[in-house]
């Protein structure tokens, strides 16, 4: 990896790049970019920066202070492995050109000074993420909305509602509903594109453990990549995403990490495993319930108890709570168990050895932004460790054998964004520790999921009121 102005120049020498191109990440979790000739690829770069306008950026400035600075990470230098002229990337932090400070609303700086507070705190060395990121692969998609009119539409050749299309000869191997995991192909119709994206990965630097068919017919998908600290999985993140999206235009299909695409499916998530290590030792193996320390069952306090908080992060979509509802193993129980995958939190019990204890949350989706989602997570197991929150008793039963009184009493996940975001407005002081997020971030966060997402979607008829309501 390279390190240095003049190493990455001798990698793009070897490589024969043209262009370089410099990418950050916007408030809501997208990539953004611009390029320069790779003859500009100077030291004054990593040192100085380029300036752009972060008026047009989703949640970054306003228009009478626009100026800002980006500044690349050398370390995160890759060739682009999926543009045709030979490209440069360096993901890049951003900066005021003023106060030659990082701009506190960067989810990149978010995750940094989440790291530092870690380290801070003397609990903990390091945080490691392992993310698992669902995704679906459609061969087509359609929307639009306007004054008179609204709808979407999605296909994929391996989806069950083809079976009676005229294809010319159609060959039969649909994927039934909730028969996707795991079909060898032809059945799995999309096993080579996602081979593709798993090498593409791998030829950037990725650590990729497998890829596989998801639950869900019309193509879903996960390719899972090893885990890595938090500011290094959340760029893999988006270098994941990237790379999927890219490889499946190839192919001409289109990719989506939209939580929930289809109804009567299963919705795509981002289960996020965690474990907070020091001194090369993983502090959440222990002698307790699943090989767990005393700590990780405090971090399990601390995710349960802000969970309705979190989701206002992790889960920021409308479409978000279409995902998390009972029946298609979605994680709606506050609760944890080792076994129970309708519980938020799970703890894997595929091995015994020390090293592979962990927690995994199970709410979280792939339309978050990884770099905040996993710093509000870290910050939430740290609140649970300092205040020692004991999580009660384990979900171990079969959420469908309760009895309903007894599953009123487990606390549910929030049921729509705006209650999600009503909930970070309540409790976010566990996540201002340190400076990590500031009252700017939270607020500015909360305005532009109320104002461009939840009320945009509140004003809107639905097609369905059509259905209900027409004749009435």
């Amino acid at each position: 990896m390279p390190r240095t102005p003049a190493e990455i120049r001798e990698l793009a020498r070897k490589a024969d790049v043209k262009i370089v191109d410099l990418r950050f990440i916007d408030l809501p979790g997208m990539w953004q970019h611009f390029s320069i000739p790779v003859e500009d690829l100077e030291d004054d770069l990593f040192s100085d920066g380029i300036g752009f306008d972060g008026s047009s950026i989703r949640g970054f400035q306003q228009i009478h202070e626009s100026d800002m600075l980006l500044i690349p990470d050398a370390e995160t230098a890759v060739v682009d492995p999926v543009l045709s002229i030979p490209t440069l990337n360096l993901i890049c932090d951003v900066y005021d050109p003023i106060s030659r400070k990082a701009y506190g609303r960067d989810p990149r700086h978010v995750a940094r000074k989440a790291e530092l507070y870690l380290k801070s705190t003397g609990i903990a060395d390091i945080s490691y993420w392992g993310p698992e990121a669902e995704f679906y692969i459609f061969n087509d998609v359609r929307y639009d909305q306007t004054a008179h009119s609204g709808y979407y539409y999605v296909d994929s050749d391996e989806g069950i509602w083809n079976t009676g299309r005229e294809e010319c000869p159609n060959l039969g191997y649909k994927l039934r509903h909730k028969e996707g995991y795991f079909p060898v192909p032809p059945s799995d119709a999309l096993h080579d594109i996602r081979s593709e994206m798993m090498l593409t990965m791998i030829q950037c630097g990725l650590k990729i453990e497998a890829q596989h068919h998801e639950v869900a017919t019309g193509g879903q998908g996960e390719i899972d990549m090893r885990f890595a600290p938090l500011v290094e999985m959340a760029d893999n993140v988006l270098k994941y995403k990237y790379i999927i999206k890219s490889v499946a235009k190839k192919y001409g299909k289109t990719a989506t990490f939209m939580p929930k695409p289809l109804f009567m499916d299963n919705g795509s998530g981002m289960h996020v495993h965690t474990s907070l290590w020091k001194d090369g030792k993983n502090l959440y193996a222990g002698s307790g319930y699943a090989g767990l320390s005393d700590m990780a069952m405090y971090a399990i306090g601390g995710l349960l108890k802000h969970a309705p908080a979190l989701c206002g992060i992790t889960n920021p979509t409308t479409n978000s709570y279409k995902r998390l509802v009972p029946g298609y193993e979605a994680p709606v129980n506050l609760a944890y168990s080792r076994r129970n995958r309708s519980a938020s939190v799970r703890i894997p019990v595929y091995s015994p050895s020390p090293k592979a204890k962990r927690l995994e949350f199970r709410c979280p989706d792939g339309s978050s932004n990884p770099y905040l989602a996993f710093s509000a997570m870290l910050m939430a197991m740290l609140d649970g460790i300092k205040n020692k929150f004991k999580p009660g008793e384990p979900l171990d039963k079969d959420i469908y054998d309760l009895e309903p009184e007894e599953l009123a009493k487990v606390p549910k996940a929030p049921g729509s964004l705006e209650e999600a975001l009503t909930h970070l407005e309540k409790d976010h002081e566990f996540l201002l520790q340190g400076d990590v997020f500031t009252r700017d971030v939270i607020s500015t966060w909360i305005w532009y999921k109320r104002e461009k997402e939840v009320d945009a979607i509140r004003l809107r008829p639905h097609p369905y009121e059509f259905a209900l309501y027409y004749d009435i």
